[in-house]
């Protein structure tokens, strides 16, 4: 006779870790999309200097002139 009324108890043991679980997954997901919208992207960017190290701030402006195009036919 006890069998019944044990099986009826882990049921609601179950239900109520159940709705625990995601009752706890819905407020960590709130928390991620707060943190998401508050944070800014700009300070996940990195830049890569000429010497191919990761830099967190970016690089000074052009310290040299741009190569010339050498794909260009000049006239003759």
């Amino acid at each position: 006779m006890g069998r019944k009324n044990y099986n009826a108890f882990i049921k609601k043991q179950k239900e109520e870790k159940k709705r625990k679980k995601k009752e706890e997954k819905k407020r960590k997901k709130e928390a991620r999309k707060i943190l998401a919208a508050n944070s800014e992207t700009g300070d996940m960017i990195a830049e890569i200097d000429e010497n191919g190290n990761i830099i967190i701030e970016p690089p000074e402006e052009s310290k040299t002139d741009p190569p010339e195009n050498d794909l260009k036919s000049e006239p003759s």
